[in-house]
């Protein structure tokens, strides 16, 4: 059966990486130390996904005019301590791994900062294994200003990644698949017409990705590996939908 390197597009926290509470902690304490109240746990992991700005006002209900000043004190303590709170998730390093050998091309997209990003990913050594990292503004205000070569929003870097990927195969970009925790997610994998593989150890609420139109959702890291395979193995097909299921969900 014919086999193709199918391009994967990873989200980063949730998805590679647990911030093992690194960014609520940050958050937390940058909410204390401004006298701002702190949201109960669940509505604090619901802040990890989104970009920054909007979880800040919309969940934690920062105002404005102190967004900048939380968004501040939150890198700083993200920065100090946060990065060595996070973890790969099982499985994800060899996964990456088998893949790079495999000629697969592997990209990540998310809403944080794109150099934060490249920190993250060094941290944990595996930075090298991606053709392309993509990710927000360093400005993570909801007003900053932003560079006109960086992307806008999780569809903008998405596609940001994508066209990453379709300068080193322009054959196989159009094949992609989007592999994320979180609804924004599966929507910026949509906006390119790709495929979006939902992950269940990531930060969404139960339903929340089968309803943002997943094409399917898997527990392992193990299974993700099965479920991409099984799409390379079906020549000229590009939807996850049309592969048989097999109980990896």
């Amino acid at each position: 059966m014919t086999q193709t390197t199918v391009p994967v597009i990873f989200d980063l926290d949730g998805t590679l990486v647990d911030p093992a509470g690194g960014i609520t902690g940050g958050i937390a304490a940058a909410l204390a130390e401004l006298g701002l109240p702190v949201p109960e746990k669940s509505r604090m992991d619901a802040m990890v996904g989104p970009k920054l700005s909007h979880s800040l006002t919309e969940i934690a209900g920062v105002p404005a005019a102190l967004l900048d000043d939380v968004i501040r004190i939150y890198r700083v303590h993200y920065a100090s301590t946060g990065i060595a709170q996070s973890r790969l998730y099982p499985g994800i390093r060899g996964l990456l791994e088998d893949f790079v050998a495999a000629g697969r091309p592997i990209a990540v997209a998310t809403q944080k900062p794109e150099g934060l990003a490249r920190t993250v990913l060094e941290h944990h050594g595996i930075a090298g294994l991606f053709h392309s990292i993509r990710g927000s503004a360093a400005d993570e205000s909801a007003t900053g200003p932003r560079a006109a070569s960086v992307p806008e929003g999780k569809s903008g870097i998405v596609a940001a990644a994508l066209s990453d990927l379709a300068a080193a195969a322009p054959a196989l970009a159009g094949q992609a698949v989007m592999v994320g925790d979180r609804a924004q997610d599966v929507a910026g994998a949509a906006a390119n017409g790709l495929d979006c593989i939902g992950v269940g150890w990531g930060f969404a609420p139960d339903g929340e990705l089968h309803e943002a139109g997943a094409v399917e959702v898997v527990h392992d890291a193990a299974a993700l590996h099965a479920t991409i395979t099984r799409l390379s193995e079906r020549p000229g097909t590009t939807a996850l939908n049309e592969v048989p299921a097999d109980g990896n969900v």
